[in-house]
């Protein structure tokens, strides 16, 4: 039963017990549970989901609630939408969760997150009550009806459970709280009544479930209303008299009219016809508000009830009782024994199917013993079982009011099969057609073969459903004779192959197989022979009325002989006990072989198990020799290796001690060695010490001397590169001034020179354009020899200024050789006094110094000027002559380009005065 994309949350039955709708947020199904197809599917938008679609007590009328509260009523077989709720009030507007319908399906009761309840008449459908609920009421999580069995189907309490766990029952009428069950403590979580209101059955919050006695909790209720009329009782032989009646319904509420007698007379025969129209109205009343005379003329008018309210009908017809009570406590029993072993003699492919006629069936045999004896049961209540599996307690009920009607007498001569129906059948034939009366006679067919066979099934096996359903259909509206009459009506339907069979075998084949049958004619048969068979000889005379199951507790059924079924039931419990006592000695045999057979191979595992310890103790013994053969083999090899070490180590220790004993001579010889070298060294000692003694000596006093140069050596150096690096950097301070000079005085030529060429330039200009066009040639030529004498004159000026580097270079070249002239001179003085240091040499060049030191002050002077480019580092005049270079031959590229710029002008002076 596929076909939901999300959980389904709400399984809604018909009434019937046929069909089922299941219901998830997305789409709802119509189901067959017949045949578990799907019927029907109702597409919606994905924008709006579906609330909630269940089928309407006692209708067949499918109710649709979405979550825009919109909700539709739909027709169950067609689909059709019948009609639509309007939209509720704005005032009082809420979102639908949870929805009631009473149970004559005539009231709606819906609520949600609010404390409003909505009540719907679905006949005017039309919201036509709002209750409020108390404060304290936010959300409302369950609705539902309290049924009564005094109203009927109009149900007037309506249970509400809300958030709070505490379930309230108010009347919609009057609007009043009645009672309530649940506490803030101890809240519900679910709830359900129980379906003749009597009890509620609550899910706590804590896991516990509480039942609760509705009559304990108020006597309002179900206090039925005071009764009109007494309680008409029947008189003995069904007769009635007036004056009965008269005083019967007089001694209820009505006193007993004084009139006279003529006139007591006529108003007696009155009071009698009404009465009598009242009885024949009260029997022919059905439940559920059906008339018996009118559905037997809907189906002599149609040959059959609709199929969507068949089951309906026959509910109704049977008036079933519906004993939950009662049913649940034959089931509680389990499976009867007769009954454990049913699929074996009845192979059914549905396991459902199965467990439903498994269930029935001992249901039955607990309600009366007779049922577990009975062979023909199971193909008796198997077209009914098939036809309610989904509701057992109405298929119970429906065979049982079958066997207490319709198989009247059918178990007095038990276990045969009943000879007082199969004569009446056959009385009934031999009136209506005796030719294939004796035709069965001529063949020895007897009732047993052409009537019982039909009846054990209830014609199951020859007919198909749609025929067995109409032929059902007239059967359960007819008195309990009709079913005996149909069996008749079927021979004399099927005369013509039955008069052409002549083995019994294909008798037996033609009551158990299908026929080409019109099932109408037959049924058009039986209500002839209804009507014509005779009152000596028809059934009806000698079976009783239709009497219903009671309510409550089902009846007894003691309606066969006792002692033949207890005889059978001790008979089949002795059997039993034998069964169980053979089984059980089996079983221990069987468990004395099973330990004999588990010994025995216990024993041979043993066996093996020893064998192949031993073969394992030999191998182990086996593998000893060789380790040990090995282990000896490995220890006369471990005794020669010893052998060898041993002689080794003693030729090394005789190596090791002729070794040392030779170390210890060698030191005994040295030793000696150094004692003679010692006594050498101190006859030396003697003679070397007065030596060393001057030599030191003298060495002392030539380092004094020479630390005595050395310090004025380069006093004298210092003093000299003192007296250097002033005038060095007075001349350099000199030239840094004289070359700022220049260039300070080039750069204002350079500029008025520039102002006084611009001046030139405008002069000119001013002149060419006062002037004549004719003399602009000679102009330009003036001016090109202009810049031709200025050039020349830059490069003289140039030329000059390359003179005075050239100068400036030679200046530095003599000074550079005069400084390593002197450098050379006084290094090899100092070296020439370090080869010879005579104290005359070194007061002379004490006096030359001092000489050199007393120049007259313009020599040295002379000198220092001469000198001074001398001390500049080479590097650093290179690159001030480089940069003086550069700047010259910058300031000639400048010049050139202010030359041309100028000319170019002159050039184009003309052609824009042109312009």
């Amino acid at each position: 039963m596929r076909g939901h994309e999300s959980s389904v949350f709400s399984i809604s039955v018909h009434a019937s017990g046929r069909y089922a709708i299941t219901t998830s947020s997305d789409t709802a199904q119509l189901w067959d549970l017949d045949t578990f197809q799907r019927k029907r599917k109702l597409n919606i938008r994905q924008s709006v989901g579906i609330q909630k679609v269940f089928f309407l007590p006692l209708s067949n009328t499918i109710l649709s609630c979405f979550k825009d509260n919109s909700i539709f009523a739909w027709e169950c077989d067609t689909l059709f939408c019948k009609y639509q709720l309007p939209a509720p009030p704005e005032s009082s507007s809420i979102l639908y969760k949870v929805f009631a319908v009473t149970r004559d399906g005539r009231i709606l009761a819906a609520g949600g997150k609010s404390n409003h309840l909505h009540l719907w008449c679905l006949e005017a459908t039309q919201l036509f009550r709002i209750i409020q609920m108390p404060t304290k009421v936010r959300a409302i999580r369950h609705l539902e009806f309290l049924p009564d069995s005094f109203d009927a189907g109009s149900n007037q309490v309506l249970g509400v459970l809300s958030q709070d766990g505490i379930m309230r029952f108010v009347n919609i009428q009057t609007c009043k709280l009645l009672f309530e069950i649940g506490s803030l403590d101890d809240g519900i979580s679910s709830s359900v009544i129980s379906p003749h209101g009597r009890y509620i059955a609550s899910i706590m919050e804590n896991g516990s479930l509480n039942i609760y006695s509705v009559q304990a909790l108020t006597q309002e209720i179900n206090k039925p209303p005071p009764p009109l009329v007494k309680v008409i009782e029947d008189l003995p032989k069904n007769k009635l008299s007036s004056g009965d009646l008269k005083m019967k319904v007089t001694s209820g509420r009505v006193q007993r009219p004084t009139l006279k007698p003529r006139e007591s007379k006529i108003q007696t025969r009155i009071l009698k016809q009404d009465l009598t129209s009242n009885f024949e109205n009260k029997e022919n009343e059905l439940s559920y508000g059906l008339n018996k005379k009118r559905l037997q003329i809907l189906l002599k008018g149609y040959g059959e009830y609709p199929t969507k309210y068949r089951m309906f009908i026959w509910r109704s017809l049977l008036q079933l009782p519906e004993n939950h009570t009662a049913f649940s406590s034959l089931l509680d029993k389990g499976t009867h024994v007769a009954f454990l072993n049913l699929q074996k003699k009845y192979p059914i492919k549905s396991r459902k199917l199965l467990r439903v006629l498994q269930r029935t069936l001992s249901a039955l045999a607990h309600w009366s013993a007779i049922f577990s004896d009975t062979p023909y049961l199971p193909l008796l209540a198997f077209p009914f079982v098939k036809l309610f599996q989904n509701n057992q307690l109405i298929c119970f009920e429906v065979i049982a009011t079958l066997i207490i009607n319709w198989c009247q007498h059918w178990f007095e001569y038990f276990p045969n099969p009943p000879i007082n129906i199969l004569s009446m059948i056959e009385n009934v034939l031999a009136f209506h057609d005796k030719e294939l009366l004796q035709h069965f006679i001529s063949h020895d067919v007897t009732s047993q073969l052409y009537a019982w066979p039909l009846l054990e099934t209830v014609f199951s096996e020859v007919l198909t459903r749609e025929e067995w359903l109409k032929l059902f259909d007239n059967v359960f509206s007819n008195h309990p004779s009709f079913l005996l009459m149909t069996v008749v009506a079927y021979n004399r339907c099927c005369r013509a192959p039955l008069l052409n069979c002549n083995l019994k075998d294909d008798f037996e084949y033609f009551f158990h197989h299908r026929n080409n049958l019109d099932i109408n004619v037959v049924i058009r048969e039986v209500y002839h022979l209804m009507e014509t068979t005779p009152s000596n000889i028809h059934p009806d005379s000698m079976l009783d009325v239709f009497t219903a199951l009671t309510k409550g507790q089902y009846p007894v059924f003691n309606q066969y002989p006792t002692f033949i079924v207890d005889y059978q039931t001790q008979e089949r419990e002795r059997i039993r006990n034998d069964e169980l006592d053979y089984l059980r000695e089996r079983q221990t045999v069987e468990d004395m072989q099973a330990e004999v057979d588990q010994q025995r191979v216990e024993d041979e595992a043993w066996y093996e198990k020893q064998e192949l310890l031993r073969k394992a103790e030999e191998t182990r013994r086996q593998i000893l020799l060789q380790e040990e053969e090995k282990m000896m083999q490995q220890r006369q090899k471990l005794a020669a290796a010893k052998r060898e070490l041993k002689i080794k180590e003693m030729h090394l220790q005789d190596a090791a001690r002729r070794r040392l004993l030779q170390l210890q001579q060698d030191q005994r010889e040295m030793e000696l060695r150094r004692l003679d070298d010692e006594i050498e060294r101190k006859n030396l000692t003697r003679s070397q010490e007065a030596v060393a003694k001057e030599i030191r000596e003298e060495a002392d006093a030539y380092r004094r001397k020479v630390h005595l140069e050395e310090d004025l050596f380069h006093r004298l150096i210092d003093t000299d590169q003192t007296q250097s690096q002033k005038a060095q950097q007075i001349i350099e301070e000199n030239l840094d001034q004289a070359e700022q000079a220049c260039l300070n005085t080039d750069w204002q030529i350079q500029t008025l020179y520039k102002q006084k060429c611009d001046d030139l330039q405008r002069d000119e200009c001013y002149q060419e354009v006062a002037r004549l066009l004719q003399e602009n040639r000679r102009k330009e030529i003036e001016v090109l020899k202009a810049m031709m004498e200025e050039e020349a004159m830059k490069w003289k000026e140039a030329e000059e200024k390359e003179f005075h580097l050239r100068s400036e270079k030679k200046a530095s070249a003599l000074s550079d050789a005069s400084r390593r002239w002197f450098l050379k001179q006084q290094i090899g003085a100092a070296l020439a006094h370090a080869e010879n240091p005579s104290p005359k040499e070194v007061s002379g060049w004490r006096n030359e110094q001092g000489d050199l030191g007393r120049l007259p002050r313009t020599s040295q002077l002379h000198v220092s000027e001469t000198d001074s480019s001398a001390e500049i580092p080479l590097n650093r005049k290179a690159v001030e002559w480089d940069s003086t270079e550069q700047n010259l031959m910058k300031k000639v590229r400048n010049l050139r380009q202010r030359l041309a710029a100028q000319a170019r002008s002159r050039r184009q002076a003309p052609r824009l005065l042109a312009t």
